[in-house]
């Protein structure tokens, strides 16, 4: 059952999934609410605490579903409202909460409010989206998605003006200066907050509101706004969460937390691209810098971390020159990139290399912030960069080397997404239920490390980071400390094997433990401490004070 501990989302693993992409139960080539509640073994054994939903709303799927057009109601290809209680239930039975990505900042041009907004001039709804007279207002907003739009305002045939939209042109911006739209945002949580929803990953929260004269982001009234939100998450859904998508430089992210009065988490996008950055320079430096950004953080509040998601590797809050790093070292072909990013999985992203997945997951379950995956990742699934926008990091979830990778029987031709096939990646060999049989695959060494990280979930979760002070750039070090437990944390970064010398003196009669197999490493004394590290290897060290002639 859930443990009813406030402050759970700062010890838990994360699982991003799409219900389309998951598992079809009624053979329609499609992903469905009950496809997920048939893998909810899997989901349990993985040993995740809690699975954020991809956006399951009704729409016209011009964006994968981030362009809702009923807030109220769920796509019927994946299901009904009762069978989604249904999944909350059984979710919740197995101890596992579920979070819904809910998008605020537009709806699509389908949705009722937008189609009654260009009916007429003098439509009610009129004010609860953005119009102009002209294309020219708030010109210092940039531009989103620079493949695909070329301006902020779209043009309104019907009524003769123009609407705002910070993405797609499809997706007009609702107008959160109207207290009616301020209003129905709260209503549509209260709805799904009422049925069991354990919280909200909150879409493209810093464009709320508009002003002139500013780049519209980050604006006081959303802070505001956010604030109101979270007074009515504590008052009447207390456990419940609020996890920010502000794709931000660090200043500006954290500003998200408040004083604990805003987002419980938002995600740390300033980290994930360094952790790439550093790996390609051999570097510890990129990643030792952000994170020094990107804390303090509030007591109650945390970070979600990722190496990848749905979504493209985004390089908008990086400096022009990573960017050039990260083309040249994991987007050499021009259909890997997209918009200011990368459009890869984590596998193909560094050649499928085992040891390189190895170190990158025992990085993110060991830095501050709470691990997410990304459905998939955990057996190195593949990619299809040859698929439109972001598609082809959304196929099929590979299950066996049966027909359509086992996600569905319905014919191939049905299918949403074709599954990988490429050789490399090839859903015959890259299965869940091929990696099961072997204890050596990935997904056993996934498994294996989650199990790891929950048992010192506090240290990892809540602790502090010190990072320790060497001449050898290409090895991370830090210790992780949480009442009175000190995890050491070694990480090597290069592609060659390396050795690193610490001074551990504070540490003097304390012996190191590998936790995963329990092993002690010789006692630290007040000599430097030497370690030999293989290519991209890692060691999670617990310091203990151990009794002469402890054993293993």
């Amino acid at each position: 059952m859930i443990n009813d501990d406030p402050l759970w989302y700062r010890d838990a693993i994360f699982y991003e999934m799409n219900v389309k992409s998951f598992f079809d139960s009624n053979n329609d080539g499609i992903g469905d609410i009950n496809g997920v509640r048939m893998k909810m073994d899997y989901i349990k054994d993985l040993g995740v605490d809690c699975i954020w939903l991809l956006p399951f709303y009704k729409s016209p799927m011009r964006d994968d579903g981030y362009d809702i057009s009923d807030y109220y109601s769920i796509q019927p290809e994946y299901g009904t409202i009762d069978e989604f209680r249904m999944l909350l239930k059984e979710a919740h039975e197995n101890g596992i909460r579920v979070i819904a990505d809910l998008v605020l900042n537009h709806c699509s041009d389908q949705n009722p409010w937008f189609r009654e907004a260009i009916s007429d001039i003098n439509s009610p709804k009129r004010n609860w989206f953005v119009w102009s007279d002209t294309d020219t207002k708030y010109s210092g907003a940039r531009i989103i998605f620079v493949d695909t739009e070329t301006s902020n305002w779209a043009w309104e045939p019907r009524t003769k003006q123009y609407y705002w939209h910070r993405f797609y042109s499809h997706q007009p911006d609702l107008n959160y200066d109207n207290p009616e739209v301020r209003e129905e945002i709260k209503r549509v949580m209260r709805y799904w907050l009422d049925m069991g929803i354990d919280g909200f990953r909150c879409d493209a929260v810093p464009y709320l509101f508009e002003r002139e004269g500013t780049n519209c982001e980050n604006l006081p009234e959303t802070h505001m706004y956010f604030k109101e939100i979270r007074k009515m998450i504590d008052e009447h859904y207390p456990g419940r969460i609020l996890l920010a998508e502000a794709n931000q430089w660090p200043t500006d992210a954290k500003q998200y937390f408040g004083n604990m009065d805003e987002f419980h988490m938002a995600f740390n996008f300033p980290l994930m691209p360094r952790i790439f950055i550093a790996l390609a320079k051999e570097d510890y430096f990129p990643i030792t810098n952000i994170i020094a950004q990107t804390l303090p953080i509030p007591e109650k509040c945390d970070w979600g971390i990722f190496l990848r998601n749905h979504d493209e590797l985004t390089l908008e809050m990086v400096t022009d020159e990573e960017r050039d790093i990260m083309y040249s070292e994991y987007a050499k072909h021009p259909k890997m990139r997209l918009n200011l990013g990368i459009r890869r999985r984590l596998a193909p992203l560094v050649d499928n290399d085992r040891a390189t997945l190895e170190l990158l997951h025992a990085l993110i379950f060991s830095l501050p912030g709470s691990p997410i995956l990304y459905y998939g990742d955990e057996i190195g699934m593949g990619d299809n960069i040859f698929l439109g926008d972001r598609n082809g990091v959304r196929t099929p979830m590979q299950w066996s080397y049966d027909r359509n990778a086992g996600f569905s029987r319905a014919d191939t031709e049905q299918l949403y997404s074709p599954p990988i096939t490429n050789p490399n990646f090839h859903y015959e060999s890259i299965n869940v239920e091929s990696e099961m049989r072997l204890q050596t695959s990935l997904l056993h060494w996934v498994r294996k490390m989650i199990r790891v990280r929950q048992k010192f979930a506090k240290v990892f979760g809540r602790g502090d980071i010190t990072f320790l002070e060497h001449n050898n750039r290409k090895v991370l070090s830090y210790i992780r400390s949480y009442e009175g437990v000190n995890m050491l944390c070694i990480f090597n970064l290069s592609r060659k094997p390396t050795y690193l010398e610490l001074t551990l003196g504070n540490f003097s009669g304390y012996t190191p433990v590998e936790i995963i197999t329990g092993v002690p490493f010789p006692k630290i004394g007040q000599l430097p401490y030497f370690f030999t590290l293989h290519p991209r290897s890692f060691f999670w060290l617990n310091l203990e004070q151990r009794e002469e002639g402890a054993g293993s």
